[in-house]
């Protein structure tokens, strides 16, 4: 038999009801965590302890402000004593010359991971509220919240991002309205020095789409000119677990043609949008024939442009994005 509670002005809630929210606190834990593994175990933990807590739910506060008090305090609990993840462009120093090879690995809990966008995304089909909801989820964005102490970072998500007002969140936090506008102010400050102002991204719209199926066209025929003829002059690249990262997109093209060449040859497949962008997944050709899971692509184009390349060298992600495991020699 289901358990439910009791809901103002409803009457009862139950595993459906919570069901509704899972979408919306997915993206709220990947905003706190920043890898999109974690975020999925932090709903699924907010499931469970909501599911256990359902007979003692007396609903003075609406559903969706329990389940966001308990994903905020699940997201606290998995932040505390870990390192804070971040974009090689971070951490990785400046842009490296041309000629550096990758160098090694470092873990992949030190980078920030890419959110799938489906189920996610707003239900809204204001442009407007589209694209402020793809804003709160660039990369860029998400790696200066890493920046935040973690309650601050909560605060911030759900009063600037998820509109709570500065007594909802005070309620989910267990603090004063006073306490909660502080840690706002703070966060907001620290944000700044962090994460600038980004140029606004192109809506996705049939331009866009011509301009991917070049980038597709030139990445596969490994057509280096074309590639760069599609990027702003100042592109960036970066390549997760790995630190280094490309600025220029000559020096882009020129990577591809020295210590990236092992590109060449590769298949490349449209894949779900990731944080509000278009991506790509990557399979380069394997030993045994057919081709093999490399990377993941994000995009971001900013007038009329490619602006940033982000290659997430994961194959974890693969799964996560719905793509292939392998690709035979015709490339399905």
């Amino acid at each position: 038999m289901t358990q439910v509670a009791q809901q103002p002005g409803t009457g009862l809630v139950g595993e459906a009801d919570l069901a509704l929210h899972r979408g919306e606190l997915t993206g709220y834990c990947y905003r706190m965590l920043g890898s999109v593994h974690d975020a999925e175990d932090a709903v699924q933990e907010t499931m469970v302890r909501a599911w256990r807590s359902m007979g003692s739910f007396e609903g003075r506060s609406s559903v969706r402000s329990w389940l966001y008090r308990i994903a905020t305090n699940v997201c606290l609990d998995a932040i505390a004593g870990r390192k804070r993840r971040a974009s090689p462009l971070e951490i990785g120093g400046p842009s490296a010359p041309v000629q550096s090879s990758l160098g090694d690995p470092r873990p992949h809990e030190e980078w920030l991971e890419p959110l799938p966008w489906r189920g996610v995304a707003p239900a809204s089909t204001d442009p407007a509220d589209q694209a402020e909801e793809r804003d709160s989820v660039r990369l860029a964005f998400v790696a200066a919240l890493q920046h935040l102490p973690p309650r601050q970072r909560a605060v911030l998500i759900l009063r600037d991002v998820l509109r709570f007002s500065a007594q909802e969140v005070a309620g989910l936090l267990g603090s004063t309205v006073a306490s909660a506008n502080s840690a706002l102010q703070r966060a907001r400050a620290t944000l700044a020095t962090h994460h600038g102002d980004p140029r606004p991204l192109d809506p996705l719209d049939e331009a866009q789409q011509e301009l991917l199926r070049r980038y597709v066209e030139a990445f596969e025929s490994y057509d280096i000119d074309a590639f760069v003829a599609l990027l702003h002059e100042d592109a960036t690249q970066n390549m997760p677990p790995f630190a280094l990262w490309l600025q220029g997109a000559r020096d882009l093209g020129d990577w591809m043609l020295g210590p990236g060449i092992g590109c060449k040859g590769s298949t490349v497949l449209r894949a779900p949008d990731a944080n509000g962008c278009p991506a790509f997944a990557q399979y380069k050709p394997a030993a045994g024939g057919g081709f093999e899971p490399w990377g993941i692509h994000v995009l971001e184009v900013v007038d009329g442009r490619i602006a940033a390349i982000t290659s997430f060298l994961d194959t974890r992600l693969f799964a996560r994005f719905g793509m292939p495991e392998r690709l035979d020699a015709d490339g399905r």
